[in-house]
């Protein structure tokens, strides 16, 4: 397929690149890596072009700013990194628009830089890393925390989706984990992580007050289509601490959408078909920590979609979502 639009696509600036090390997969690919994922020129746009990938939203990699303790360091890489993708939008019109990375140790702080980034450089979304750490590693901010109301009004008056992405549990709370350092990463602590914190924005009553916000998950949802039901039917016995006026399920299928970066397999995709909206589902691939071309060859041929959906998911659907210009 022709013209699909992906918008879980990373790269990293000089500040931010040896973040991505433990992620990179063997050690002899690092150099590989590096450059492919700091690259926004000839390279990138080659496999967008051979994956049939038209328009990608850049957004930066994790855990980025949000492992950045001091809110003054972490404003001017996202300063940084937020002008790069515009600078890059400017270079190539119609392949590249950017999702704001923004620091959130301030809330007013963070509508500020997202309000500069939509307004003065374009950005189509925001793509945040997870929890934020402030001031001390141990110090982790969930964004259902009443004091983030001011930055999801923001959001919310802007219009514009918020990418809640993977970042790993930070060692003094990964005891579930020890001896066995793989489970924190992709392989599995990345969903866990990602669909706690969703689940935490769906029971907190923040669709209540901001009830036209869009959340969107990769990697189909991280898990959480599959256990949907259960979750509400067991919620019926065990609500306590639950602010949410209507079920889970509710706020879950109204104000997220998913994307299937990473997660290119048929059961899976099959499940999310069956438990949500298809108007809310989407192509990404997770380059450069997935190969475009792997996800574009599954998403073009698997026969879980006809070729109708095939299109509404791999670009009508994210142009309604974005507001993109194009045709």
């Amino acid at each position: 397929m022709k013209g699909k639009i992906a918008f879980e696509e990373h790269f990293a600036i000089p500040d931010t690149s040896e973040q991505a090390k433990p992620f990179a997969g063997d050690s002899g690919v690092w150099d590989d890596f590096t450059r492919e994922i700091m690259d926004l020129d000839e390279e990138r746009l080659e496999h967008m072009d051979n994956s049939g990938i038209e328009l990608a939203l850049l957004s930066l990699n994790a855990p980025g700013l949000q492992s950045i303790l001091n809110a003054d360091e972490a404003m001017n890489v996202a300063k940084k990194a937020n002008d790069k993708m515009a600078e890059a939008a400017q270079k190539y019109p119609g392949r590249y628009g950017g999702m704001a990375a923004l620091p959130m140790h301030d809330p007013d702080a963070a509508s500020q830089e997202l309000t500069r980034c939509v307004k003065e450089l374009g950005h189509k979304g925001i793509l945040v890393n997870g929890f934020q750490q402030i001031d001390q590693p141990d110090n982790q901010a969930y964004y259902d925390q009443p004091e983030y109301r001011t930055f999801w009004a923001t959001v919310q008056e802007l219009d514009v989706p918020f990418y809640l992405h993977p970042r790993m549990t930070i060692p003094s709370q990964a005891r579930a984990y020890q001896d066995h350092p793989w489970l924190m990463s992709s392989p599995w602590g990345f969903a866990v992580e990602t669909s706690t914190h969703a689940l935490r924005l769906c029971g907190s009553g923040l669709f209540e007050d901001y009830p036209n916000l869009k959340i969107c998950l990769g990697h189909l949802g991280e898990g959480i289509p599959f256990g949907l039901w259960r979750i509400d039917a067991r919620m019926a016995f065990s609500p306590r601490g639950y602010r949410g006026l209507r079920p889970l399920g509710d706020y879950f299928r109204e104000n997220f959408h998913l994307t299937i970066s990473g997660n290119f397999n048929d059961a899976a995709f099959r499940c999310t078909l069956d438990m949500f909206d298809n108007d809310k589902i989407y192509y990404s691939a997770d380059y450069p920590f997935e190969r475009m071309e792997d996800a574009s060859d599954w998403f073009d041929n698997t026969q879980e979609i006809n070729d109708e959906q095939r299109q509404q998911m791999g670009r009508d659907h994210a142009i309604k979502l974005f507001k993109l210009d194009l045709e």
